[in-house]
């Protein structure tokens, strides 16, 4: 058995204590690396708000295909409904759904590009695996347009978006 010099064993703590420091700081910058679930507030409010569970709900088939396409690409809904979104993934290839704002689809697509494997568990999303069904549950607030897309990298920029078109309430 080969005895440590005092050389080396000093090397060895100088190196077990920089990497000690460093541990925090390194836990800090990776914070958000598997996309916990992240807040949107002021961006939901924009674009609607989560569906309550049981209340009244159109129901809205969405198939997400490996050509990147969605059917339908454009939904009309009325300002105030609320829509079940039952999503089907038809193609073998990991597809999502995000609703949102243009910019906000694009920022966090741009995130997606940079960290690939980002998991997702917001109320304006649903990722599915190739052959998988879910549903999401939202309801549109305002008149106006709301966007969509799957953010999987390469998906969206290969024309994998559609939006959602929010008809203004009728006054009584």
């Amino acid at each position: 058995m080969k005895l440590l010099t005092t050389t080396t064993t000093a090397r060895l703590l100088a190196a077990t204590l920089l990497a000690t420091a460093t541990l925090p700081s390194l836990a800090a910058g990776m914070q958000g690396m598997n996309h916990a679930p992240h807040q949107h507030d002021a961006d939901d409010a924009a674009i609607g708000r989560p569906g309550k569970p049981g209340s009244p709900a159109r129901i809205v088939k969405v198939d997400m295909t490996d050509g990147m396409r969605f059917s339908p690409a454009s939904v009309q809904v009325k300002q105030g409904e609320t829509i079940r979104f039952v999503v089907t993934n038809s193609g073998k290839l990991r597809h999502e759904l995000v609703l949102g704002s243009a910019d906000d689809l694009k920022a966090h697509y741009a995130a997606m590009l940079k960290n690939p494997d980002m998991e997702h568990a917001d109320a304006n999303q649903i990722t599915l695996d190739g052959g998988k069904r879910g549903e999401l549950l939202w309801q549109f607030d305002r008149a106006g347009t709301v966007q969509f897309g799957c953010l999987q990298p390469g998906h969206y920029d290969a024309g994998m978006k559609g939006s959602v078109t929010v008809g203004a309430a009728r006054s009584r």
